[in-house]
């Protein structure tokens, strides 16, 4: 971070900054202290898709034919920066004078680009103005620079996150209003099972007084600023809530004053992701009868109240393609920008919707054809466009970044640390010395500090786990995930002491669905779910020589009892079960004797909840999990691909009390395993090159439904070819 001053700073804001760097440094004297063998455990987890995304936000000219020379990378390339926003100039005047950001001799006044971003850096996710300055678009200020000042960048944080709830937190899509951020954020916990802490924020940066625009209880998404900074709009759930949702959220539109959150209204049934056009003129995105995905206008009425009786709403943009996400510039009624998912293509982009002529005309896929880009915005003059793409090689071109095999998140528990992984169902060794994953297919063994990767097993399998006893021994599901109780999937061992090839046998022969193999802290029983009487319940079998010398039935009905895990002292299973509601797709937690004793709910996770994977801790006396238990917390077309767009890693005690949340995002979180031991703090590096970028879109957007439905009747004005010019 680099600040270029013209004098010292306010004391407030002295105050503000010496508490972001000091921040940072107790997160590194914590890092010190757990390297020096302090006491402490470890939780590692998959996120899917989120160590590949590389993003960055990017901007193209809006008036001249885009090109690959006129693309500018605006934001740093440092972790992933996404959910861009071009500040007007009137909020840039006083956010520099508050920030007494130095302007240097020859430089224009007006900086040619100005943002406001979300960024993830440390693992934490925080808020950021950036001012890049181009030398290829003002050659004549190349070289004049104080040597104080980083070429190009004057970057600030706009939130402190101290060491409270608020630094694990989520902060999303913000909006510069005066001397107000408008954004979303997450730390207030609801205490209520599948209730989302998604909710609308504005903190004045003078004073960084934070107030809560949202009514508790309610979840708001994707506020969007009026030209006048008056009126907020926001994508929200009324008191039903959620209701398990993965593509389309079924939220309304309702509109309040920015200043506290009062006079607020409902003025859109069925609307997502609105953004203004005018003081009286709201575009949204919504799924419509025929499946298409596409823009609306909603036209509030001048004077009397407002209601969703007296809002007129419009279709905007036609079927035959999916439209979303839309961006307006203040005063700008000739177009809006929009993400497209067109049947031509397998890669979202941005493309500009004239209002006028109901034509298209296409930006992104004319310079990266095979990039996804998304969430567009528009610069207030509306001369540029703004998106987040990926930097990657794959998806983008070209990277300076280094992927990570391990990446230390902050954590809201001072005695365990957190760490994503690039893999999916990680286990470590007893020993600590190796690391178990997934990496469909096959399954692979790595040490913790990223070195001697190799693959111990090829096919498809899911789920690892090391026997605690047999040194070398991992066990895993042989066969398809997701697969219906008469699929054959089998439990196998695997002994990886031979390095040139390890021996793999399998413990189950009945041909049906056999997963999740957990084995006793002896050495000597495996439990596992079984599909061998038509429905998935707990069996128990000989760990060496598997169900050939004997079965021992768990659990047993119409029900699925699954993702078993035996606890260290040997005297609990902890699984997850849909037996309140078979075949709903909610699950919750169980404990059970091993003897088929005591059986007791462990968590509640709420009306068709989903609780899963769950992992006994190193001492046996708490349970991480992965949950839906905060809801969903951003609209999920404005990411990739989550199969599901939900999912936080959560602790609990055994007898269900002191439920902790320790992540905070929008993407899927899961498949936790507990370390007994704390490790090492750092990012860890693969020691040879990964290629980035290798995340799909949304799986549902190339579900294009059947072609135009009328749409020539009912707009006959439509154009559908491309690269059109205004």
């Amino acid at each position: 971070m680099s600040l270029a001053l013209k004098e010292p700073m306010k004391p407030t804001l002295l105050v503000s900054f010496l508490l972001h760097f000091l921040v940072l440094l107790s997160h590194a004297t914590t890092d010190h202290d757990a390297d020096s063998g302090s006491s402490g455990t470890s939780i590692v987890f998959t996120t899917l898709g989120r160590l590949d995304y590389a993003f960055d936000i990017f901007s193209l000219p809006i008036q001249n034919p885009p090109s690959e020379t006129r693309e500018t990378k605006i934001t740093d390339g440092q972790s992933v920066n996404f959910n861009g926003h071009f500040p007007s100039p009137s909020s840039i005047s006083l956010l520099r004078n508050r920030t007494l950001i130095r302007t240097v001799g020859g430089r224009p006044d007006a900086p040619p680009l100005q943002l406001i971003y979300v960024t993830e850096r440390d693992g934490l996710s925080n808020i950021y103005y950036d001012e890049v300055y181009s030398d290829d678009l003002f050659p004549q200020i190349a070289g004049k620079r104080s040597a104080l000042e980083v070429r190009n960048r004057v970057q600030i944080p706009l939130l402190d996150l101290k060491q409270s709830e608020h630094r694990a937190s989520m902060k999303d899509k913000p909006s510069l209003t005066g001397d107000y951020l408008v954004y979303v954020s997450t730390h207030e916990e609801s205490g209520e099972a599948r209730t989302s802490t998604a909710a609308v924020y504005s903190t004045e940066l003078k004073s960084g007084v934070t107030r809560r625009l949202t009514p508790y209880g309610v979840a708001d998404y994707s506020p969007s600023v009026s030209p006048s900074g008056d009126w907020t709009a926001v994508a929200s759930y009324g008191p039903k809530g959620w209701q398990g949702e993965v593509e389309e959220l079924s939220t309304d539109i309702y509109v309040f004053l920015t200043r506290d959150g009062t006079q607020r209204v409902k003025v859109v049934e069925h609307g997502g992701w609105p953004a203004w056009g005018d003081e009286r003129t709201l575009y949204f995105h919504r799924r419509g009868e025929d499946k298409w995905w596409s823009i609306y206008r909603a036209i509030l009425p001048k004077t009397g109240p407002i209601s969703t009786e007296s809002v007129v709403v419009e279709r905007v943009t036609p079927p035959g393609l999916h439209v979303f996400t839309p961006a307006t510039s203040p005063g700008n009624k000739k177009f809006i920008a929009v993400a497209t998912r067109r049947p031509t293509s397998q890669f979202r982009h941005i493309e500009l919707f004239d209002l006028k002529t109901n034509e298209f005309k296409e930006l992104t896929r004319l310079v990266s054809p095979k990039s996804h880009h998304l969430n567009p915005f528009i610069s207030p003059d509306a001369t540029r466009v703004g998106y987040h793409r990926c930097r990657g090689q794959e998806n983008g071109r070209g990277s300076s970044n280094s992927k990570l095999v391990l990446q230390n998140l902050p954590s809201p528990v001072p005695e365990i640390s957190l760490f994503r992984i690039d893999g999916s169902f990680p286990s470590f060794s007893p020993a600590g010395d190796r690391i178990a994953y997934v990496d469909f297919p096959g399954v692979y063994i790595i040490d913790p500090d990223g070195q001697n990767r190799r693959q111990v097993y090829e096919a498809t399998a899911f789920s690892t786990s090391w026997d605690p006893v047999r040194k070398g021994i991992i066990y895993t599901s042989a066969g398809p995930e997701f697969a219906t109780v008469s699929t054959e999937v089998d439990i196998i061992s695997i002994d990886i002491n031979d390095v040139d090839q390890p021996a793999v046998k399998k413990l189950t022969t009945n041909g049906k669905n056999n997963a999740f193999p957990s084995a006793s802290p002896d050495g000597k029983w495996i439990v596992f779910r079984s599909g061998r009487t038509g429905y998935k319940n707990l069996y128990i079998m000989d760990a060496e020589n598997g169900e050939k010398s004997g079965l021992r039935r768990l659990t047993e009905g119409p029900w699925s009892d699954t993702m078993c895990n035996w606890s260290p002292d040997g005297e609990w299973i902890v699984f997850a079960s849909d037996r309140d509601d078979p075949g709903s797709g909610g699950f919750e937690l169980y404990l059970i004797h091993p003897n088929g004793t005591g059986l007791r709910k462990l968590i509640q996770s709420g009306s068709g909840g989903r609780t899963n994977h769950p992992w006994f801790s190193p001492d046996g006396k708490s349970v991480v999990f992965t949950s839906d238990y905060a809801a969903i917390s951003a609209e999920p077309i404005s990411n990739p691909h989550h199969y599901q767009p939900y999912g936080e890693i959560f602790t609990v005690k055994l007898d269900g009390s002191d439920l902790r949340r320790l992540t905070h995002n929008s993407y899927e979180d899961g498949t936790p395993f507990w370390v007994p031991k704390r490790i090492k703090a750092v990012d860890v590096v693969w020691p040879e090159d990964k290629p980035l970028c290798e995340f799909e879109d949304l799986h549902w957007l190339n579900e294009m439904p059947s072609q135009l439905f009328g749409a020539k009747a009912r707009f006959p004005n439509m154009t559908y070819q491309c690269g059109v010019s205004f």
